[in-house]
């Protein structure tokens, strides 16, 4: 069982935050040089007179030092997904400078620059965001190669594979939508529910935001998710040996049948004796000597 660990968003403000500006990333730009990241403003500004990285003064070029920062999409996308409401704010920010400046032309003339992509089609989803997805039984490879005759033949339509569809909120995790599946289909608990994308089994600690942010769904339609249905895995023990009590006599078979459990159980800190143990020899058992047997 895999355990959550929470952390708050000011432990990863180091990596998140311009040294120049002191606020989040917007445009995420990093120097080629020594792969430290500022805001794109800041750092075009701080280049028109200055050569050197800000933060550990390495030579960015030695003439033309713009030529040696690179604009790091991937970074600006973490920004965004882990500070709540940020690209809201930023592209509200652009609407309005734009709707106040509409002579000012906006560099490579894209949506985003211009503040008018929306969160929905950027794939940023707050907690309290309503997700749409669709759940149905996974079918394996051979369950398909099965179907592909009456499907060839025009019977496919006839019958469709059960579809659900389900509106949850981002946070939910796959557990509860397994306990929902469980509740729902009446299922024992001998059997475990699995949710999976595709092919591939989701962690019980997954949220349906995570699952937006892991994998290649653009919300262009539901979130689709499948299940199946699998007999629970038991634990299996080993069986221990029975460890004597001091001050009690033990007859030979019982030292006998100790011995025989203790070899078939596992490895055992006992000494192992032989079986036909004479009367009256003293015997230590872990290091402490045991009476003799009267």
């Amino acid at each position: 069982m895999h355990r959550t660990t929470r952390i708050k968003i000011t432990e990863l403000n180091p990596h998140l935050m311009c040294a120049l500006c002191g606020g989040y990333f917007i445009d995420a730009t990093t120097i080629v040089e020594c792969l430290h990241s500022f805001c794109k403003t800041c750092i075009v500004r701080y280049l028109e007179t200055n050569k050197y990285c800000p933060m550990c003064d390495v030579q960015v070029h030695k003439t033309r030092p713009l030529l040696s920062i690179r604009a790091d999409k991937t970074l600006q996308d973490i920004v965004y997904k882990l500070v709540p409401g940020l690209f809201k704010d930023e592209m509200k920010r652009r609407r309005d400078f734009y709707a106040a400046y509409p002579l000012t032309e906006v560099p490579n003339g894209s949506n985003e620059d211009r503040g008018e992509v929306l969160e929905q089609e950027k794939g940023a989803l707050s907690d309290d965001e309503i997700v749409s997805l669709s759940i149905e039984f996974y079918e394996t490879v051979r369950d398909r190669e099965e179907k592909k005759g009456p499907l060839e033949n025009g019977d496919g339509d006839k019958e469709k594979t059960g579809v659900r569809f389900l509106r949850c909120p981002a946070a939910m995790t796959v557990m509860h939508l397994a306990k929902f599946l469980r509740n729902k289909m009446d299922v024992p608990s001998k059997y475990k529910v699995e949710v999976l994308y595709e092919d591939e089994p989701l962690k019980e600690y997954y949220t349906l935001m995570d699952i937006a942010y892991i994998y290649p769904w653009r919300r262009n339609g539901p979130l689709p998710l499948k299940y199946r249905v699998q007999p629970a895995c038991k634990r299996l023990t080993l069986p221990t040996a029975p460890t004597p009590s001091e001050g009690t006599n033990t007859s030979g078979a019982s030292e006998s049948s100790g011995v025989s459990t203790a070899t078939n159980g596992g490895a055992s800190n006992c000494l192992q004796t032989p079986s036909s143990t004479s009367r009256g020899r003293k015997m230590t058992v872990n290091g402490a000597p045991v009476p003799p047997l009267t």
